[in-house]
């Protein structure tokens, strides 16, 4: 259970390449990210990152009409089959190519994969073929470059395909007499959108000139004529294509460049160009980049390379709407089901945006890290982290959510370190642009920036218990500057390091920094004494990282030669020490002239992190793992894979011998110009440049690692972006104490008798989560303090853990609130004792009822100014009525006058 850490979710990239796809109810979006794929809920505002990956970056998604199996195919065509319900993979296949684009059709029968210049249409996955998922139904040849894009009319009877050949291709799903292929024409660039008309075969055509041509047909849908028999070509007598060789039981049909002949009482589907259309004449740096068109609505979305995006109604090309939402190139467009909401992917800076056009504004905006992440760190309640990366930004990340809710943006060079102050409303960040900021997470401002009399790049950063000194190394000027706080000046510069300083640490309980130099030395500087140096280590090797433990009476510190030692701070002996080196497995770069068994041992830890008991350590470096080690028994414990995901560099121990030539390695070889997304080759000794004109394959490693302090999750920010792994993933049957007797039968007898005390026992020896639940509501709310007051101290800690997780996630705030109040106040002194084992426990309560609180303070503040206005609005309204009474009343004494006039005349006119 301990070590039991599952893949929780993926932060810090919300897009980076291939299409996007909204769930069948449009309330959801579905974005590929690396190898992985995120499902973003845009009614609830949170994120999920599917558990399944591909061997390499995703470039397209195939999406059933139901929405409940999804295709991923990556960049060498290996696809797999995923169900959106549980998140399981159902079937692994490959293309064997690089594959375009795949669609489904609207029945869900079939689907449509572009590659090359072939087509091949397969019968999609149904309860009747459970075996194999994928059968090849026929395979359509008549481009003659690579395919770009697909469409299919509503009845799933045809499919258009659009070419890098500038044309445009008709196929028929089944054996139409009249409809076996035909191709357009009318286009002076490559195809980046072919949409059929709703209930009808007329066609739009978007080129990446910016053109449009609207095609009309002369044959509706009805007018489609099944065949009985099949051509020559159909029967797979002549040669055999590619598709044949893989699956060859399926019908091959080619376009020949000229018309199928017509039958006898048969007259073959015609088109007719009707109207051409240009969307700008801005010059070649405004090329259409992607397309969406939804059928019920008539309405064109195109997106452009500088960023701008049109709403067009068609066919009569009007203008509805056209906006600038960033300065990259769009590379994806989506339309939801109902035509609302339009979601947009910049794989330049990771953005990933939905507009709703109708009402201008924006449903979701995220953008990511579009450079390396260099630093992470958690609040003291577990519920944010805060990431700093190579862009020069800091981000704050929810962790209920997924997303980020702040981005500060005032540095102006890579930030190397972040961390939160004590109370957890400010974070501090470094930065090699010579700065040190301070940010308040309550007005979301910069108000503070600590800099040295020197122009410095800070590469450390560390914040004191109390939050009153910030100090930061340097890694130029060798030393170590303190500031305050509360005034911003600076208080000290501590010199004496002859090295570069590494990393700093704050002791949890004294006023104690700790900092490693790569001059092999870690010195211990009293911030109480004139700051004055209290030890000095002496390391094997130069110092890279250096953490304290929870409870401040050890210290770990990871060297150059790949070792982590052990230190007790107060005698300045070393304790122990771990050779960590054979567990990097470091794997081979492309370029490398060595072994990766040789390479590894150049390699080491950069970062250090204790378990928030204090019992394990985190280590991880230039590798695809992170290691958790026992400290007591020093040993490693367990591995994890951060990515498998072979796009990356230095992901594979073996050389490739599939890419080596007679010339040597293909990556070494230089493959030209891109389409359009800059040249790929990066300048000699480059590996970090201008990310928007040239390109390098990035190295797989682990720049940070951070655990909760609640002790149920940690994250690394890596290559792939912030990776989270969280004991509450999955599903761990852990019992505790259990024989024969206790079953659930015997735990619900005890709730009949009212034996609350022995029926929550029995529950958490079962150590299932909805039987506890169940036994603790049962419990009536007067004998809460006397069920607390009767349990063994074994299952008080257990329970506090189990109201901790269950307020996270429950309604019942009060009634846990009244749990958690007497088992504090009757078991106070005894946990006292045990603060060190006990301490994730408090602290993941505290992020609970902390997050309960500001959601109930917002309620309130919200409630207040609505009762506010309520009571303003009585009494304007009571005002009106006082005003309306008296006029009342006058008319009604007037009236009364004037009857009692006319009641005297009548008695007069009576008597």
């Amino acid at each position: 259970m301990k070590f039991a850490y599952r893949f929780s979710n993926l932060l810090g990239a919300v897009y980076r390449h291939g299409n996007l796809s909204f769930s069948k109810d449009g309330n959801s979006v579905i974005s590929p990210v690396g190898n992985r794929v995120s499902v973003f809920d845009l009614k609830n505002n949170k994120s999920e990152t599917l558990p399944v990956s591909t061997a390499k970056n995703i470039t397209c998604v195939g999406l059933s009409p139901d929405g409940n199996l999804a295709i991923l195919v990556d960049e060498d065509g290996a696809a797999l089959l995923i169900s959106l319900i549980t998140r399981a993979v159902l079937h692994h296949f490959h293309f064997h190519k690089p594959v375009a684009s795949i669609r489904f059709s609207p029945d869900g029968r079939k689907f449509v994969v572009t590659k090359e210049n072939v087509a091949l249409m397969y019968h999609a996955p149904g309860r009747n073929r459970e075996f194999n998922a994928f059968v090849l139904d026929k395979s359509y040849y008549g481009p003659y470059d690579e395919t770009t894009c697909i469409d299919w009319t509503d009845d799933s009877k045809c499919f258009v395909v659009g070419s890098k050949d500038m044309s445009t291709w008709v196929f028929g799903a089944e054996r139409w007499s009249n409809l076996i292929y035909y191709s357009l024409g009318g286009h002076k660039d490559i195809m980046v959108g072919c949409f059929f008309e709703k209930d009808s075969l007329d066609l739009y055509t978007v080129s990446q000139d910016g053109t449009l041509c609207v095609w009309e047909s002369d044959t509706e849908l009805d007018g489609l004529v099944l065949r009985k028999t099949r051509l020559p070509a159909e029967r797979g007598e002549e040669e055999r294509g590619e598709g044949e060789e893989e699956e060859p039981r399926g019908e091959v049909i080619r376009g020949k460049g000229e018309r199928p002949k017509e039958k006898q009482g048969t007259k073959n589907v015609r088109y007719k160009q009707r109207s051409k259309h240009f969307f700008n004449k801005e010059g070649d740096f405004n090329n259409l980049t992607a397309a969406a068109f939804h059928k019920p609505t008539h309405i064109l979305v195109t997106g452009f390379a500088s960023g701008i995006f049109h709403l067009h109604e068609l066919p009569e090309f009007n203008l509805i709407h056209s906006l600038s939402i960033s300065d990259q190139r769009i590379a994806t467009v989506s339309m939801n089901s109902s035509g609302d909401w339009i979601g947009f992917g910049c794989s330049g800076l990771g953005q990933l945006l939905v507009w709703e056009w109708q009402s201008e504004s924006y449903v979701f905006k995220q953008q990511g890290h579009f450079n390396n992440m260099a630093a992470l760190a958690y609040s003291p309640d577990g519920q944010y982290i805060a990431t700093g990366g190579d862009d020069g930004k800091v981000k704050v990340w929810n962790m209920t959510s997924g997303l980020c809710f702040v981005t500060f943006t005032e540095h102006t060079s890579s930030v190397t370190n972040v961390t939160f102050t004590s109370r957890g409303f400010v974070i501090v960040s470094a930065s090699l642009d010579g700065t040190v900021r301070a940010f308040d997470l309550h007005r979301y401002r910069n108000f503070r920036t600590f800099t040295s009399p020197r122009p410095a790049q800070f590469s450390s950063l560390a914040v004191d218990p109390s939050g009153d000194l910030v100090s930061a190394g340097a890694q130029d000027s060798f030393e170590v500057f303190i500031w305050s706080m509360q005034t911003g000046r600076l208080l000290e510069v501590l010199g004496g390091h002859e090295g570069p300083v590494s990393c700093l640490c704050f002791s949890p309980v004294q006023s104690i920094l700790a900092s490693a130099s790569w001059d092999k030395t870690v010195r211990l500087w009293d911030m109480m004494d004139s700051w004055q140096t209290t030890e000095t280590l002496r390391l094997t090797s130069d110092g890279l990282a250096v953490s304290y433990r929870p409870d401040g009476q050890e210290l770990a510190v990871a060297t150059l030669d790949g070792e982590i030692s052990f230190w007790n701070p107060q005698s300045a002996n070393q304790t122990g020490s771990v050779s960590g080196r054979h567990d990097l497995e470091m794997g081979r770069k492309e370029t490398d002239k060595i072994t990766s068994k040789q390479s590894a041992k150049g390699k080491s830890f950069t970062s250090l992190c204790y378990s928030a008991d204090g019992e394990s350590i985190l280590a991880g470096g230039q590798s695809k793992f992170v290691c958790i080690y026992n400290i007591r028994e020093q040993i490693l414990m367990k591995k994890f894979e951060i990515s498998c995901n072979l796009s990356l560099d230095a992901m594979e121990e073996f050389l490739d011998r599939r890419k080596m030539t007679e010339f040597g390695s293909l990556a070494l070889v230089d493959e030209g110009v891109g389409d359009g997304d800059g040249v790929e080759l990066s300048l000699p000794g480059v590996r970090k440049g201008d990310m928007s004109s040239r390109h390098f394959k990035p190295e797989i490693r682990v720049s940070s690692i951070r655990f909760s302090p609640t002790g149920r999750s940690w994250a690394a920010t890596s290559t792939e972006g912030l990776l989270t792994y969280s004991l509450d993933g999955a599903l761990v049957f852990d019992p505790y104490d259990l024989d024969l007797d206790v079953t659930p039968a015997s735990v619900r007898r005890q709730l009949r008798q009212a034996e609350w005390a022995t029926a929550i026992v029995l529950a958490f020896r079962l150590n299932e989560t909805a039987l506890t639940q169940e036994v603790l509501e049962a419990v009536p709310h007067h004998q809460i303090a006397v069920v607390c007051g009767s349990l063994p101290d074994v299952y008080v800690e257990k329970l506090l853990g189990f109201i901790a997780s269950a307020l996270e996630r429950c309604g019942h705030l009060q009634f846990y609130l009244s749990w958690s109040q007497s088992l504090l106040t009757q078991h106070g002194q005894k946990l006292k004792t045990r603060s060190g084992a006990v301490l994730p426990t408090i602290q993941s309560l505290q992020k609970s009822i902390q997050k309960h609180f500001e959601d109930l303070s917002k309620l309130c503040d919200w409630n207040m100014y609505t009762i506010r206005y309520a009571v303003a609005l009585s009494k304007q309204r009571g005002v009106k009525r006082t005003a309306g009474d008296a006029l009342c009343d006058k008319d009604q004494s007037e009236d009364s006058e004037v009857m009692s006039e006319a009641s005297l005349e009548e008695t007069d006119m009576l008597m």
